[in-house]
């Protein structure tokens, strides 16, 4: 693989670095402004901008973790779908209250809901826009909300538009916080302590920047604890495990066997399932509250049919078993990244040093897990996941870095994301790749810094510099 192919996205990462406030001073206030805010983060080398994929590189990062988008499998069954629905328009005619309704999407609704256990089902946009409306529209005055630390943005987002006026985090699945948080709650909330309003926990159930899996389990135990009268419900946000975690990928909840313990789930329709869209598991009840209280809901147009029929073929592929051996897959090429990069003579010395870190497994043996995330964030020193995903890029894989506000100050890392069409020939070569980075960086700090950036990183300072870019920092 050549090498200009594989640095494309570290040139068009250079190319928008270069600071532009210059370049509208003549424009208005308004203008100058914005581009002096986006020069801020120019001169920090963090400005991010939309690039083109490119088709050569091996795929760590996509969320097509089972490959049926790939393969062209949903895109086939989805037009043979189409086909036999002349009829269905391709948008939606209006809101889903108005005229955007149709038996169609109930229908697919209803299957949906079959699979995952659930009494009912609906489907809305997006996820994100999932977790807005459910927290716009479900907390009750007098309701708290009790969240996982590393929640969602889009789940903060609908905090923020709750009537629930105390809303409080606990530790990164931590039990014993989670615990305290909800007697801390239950004592300081009259309401909430008599039985006469309720808490809503929200948790996802893989979680997306850190990859590790909800103790959903323990935590429903000890919020009967705390309200054994049953006012404490959850909210479940699956979008990181629809389709590839469960029977017939229905997700978390439902591997534990929890359908009946959970009020609400946030599935999604893209990411593994390849389409787009977000689909709420819930009841009869909690459906209407969202139908009836749902601002987003009430002023969006409703779901495209185009996404009721891609939804609709992507669970027919989950019913019918046809992504079960990809499932089984990706447990696989996990375990196989894990004892690769761990197995490698610079491991040890490379994790010791602090140039690369999987704090997602550094306490358990992922071999005796029974069931491990496809997501596998490389923690690195601050900054420096930028250098690392510029060397994983140039030798080929598709894999992009992480950094504030995305994930907390100090924590940055390269986000790997593993599929089942990854060959293990590629999983070895990603694994062999990063520690071949590390040891670079081991060498850098032997010879007191003398190189002071590694050969990918100094690449893309060059090109920062042909754009006029201080790179030099």
């Amino acid at each position: 693989m050549s090498k200009t192919t594989s640095s494309s996205f570290i040139e068009e990462w250079a190319k928008g670095q270069k600071p532009r406030g210059s370049s509208v001073k003549g424009s208005s206030v308004f203008y100058r402004n914005l581009e002096e805010e986006l020069d801020a983060s120019r001169a920090q080398h963090s400005f991010v901008a939309l690039h083109n994929q490119t088709p050569n590189l091996v795929d760590f990062t996509s969320c097509d973790v089972l490959g049926i988008g790939q393969s062209g499998a949903i895109r086939e069954a989805f037009l043979e779908e189409f086909s036999r629905h002349p009829q269905l328009p391709v948008g939606a005619h209006g809101a889903r209250l108005l005229d955007g309704n149709s038996e169609y999407i109930e229908t697919v609704e209803n299957e949906i809901a079959t699979l995952h256990g659930a009494e009912t089902a609906l489907i809305v946009t997006s996820s994100a826009i999932a977790n807005d409306v459910i927290f716009q529209a479900i907390p009750l005055p007098g309701d708290a909300i009790v969240y996982d630390e590393l929640m969602h943005a889009s789940a903060l987002d609908g905090f923020k538009h709750s009537v629930a006026l105390c809303q409080k985090s606990f530790r990164h699945n931590n039990v014993e916080s989670f615990t305290n948080t909800l007697i801390s709650v239950r004592d300081s909330q009259p309401q909430i302590r008599n039985g006469t309003r309720s808490v809503l926990i929200s948790v996802e159930s893989v979680y997306s920047m850190d990859g590790d899996i909800c103790p959903l389990k323990e935590l429903l135990e000890a919020a009967k604890q705390v309200f054994p009268s049953g006012n404490a419900q959850f909210v479940v946000d699956e979008a990181h495990s629809s389709g590839h975690l469960g029977p017939n990928g229905a997700g978390l909840v439902s591997e534990l066997g929890l359908e009946k313990e959970i009020a609400i789930r946030n599935h999604t329709l893209g990411k593994t399932l390849a389409g787009m869209g977000g689909v709420i598991m819930c009841n009869q009840t909690i459906r209407n509250m969202l139908l009836n209280h749902g601002r987003q809901i009430h002023f969006s147009i409703a779901p495209a049919l185009t996404l009721a029929a891609a939804a609709r073929v992507g669970y027919e592929m989950l019913r019918t078993g046809k992504t079960v051996e990809s499932q089984q897959r990706v447990q696989h090429v996990v375990k196989l990244f894990m004892d690769s990069i761990t197995e490698h003579p610079v491991w040890d010395d490379a994790n010791d040093a602090g140039i690369l870190r999987i704090p997602l497994y550094e306490e358990d043996d992922w071999n005796d897990l029974p069931f491990v995330s496809h997501i596998c964030p490389v923690w690195t020193r601050p900054k420096q996941n930028l250098y690392l995903s510029f060397h994983l890029q140039t030798a080929g894989y598709a894999v992009y870095p992480i950094s504030y506000p995305v994930v907390p100050r100090g924590a940055d890392r390269v986000r790997i994301i593993l599929h089942a069409h990854n060959t293990d020939e590629q999983v070895k070569g990603l694994a062999e790749s990063i520690c071949t980075w590390a040891e670079e960086m081991l060498q850098i700090q032997r010879s007191g810094g003398k190189a002071k950036l590694p050969a990918a990183a100094r690449d893309a300072h060059s090109l920062l510099a042909k754009e006029g870019v201080n790179g030099s920092k």
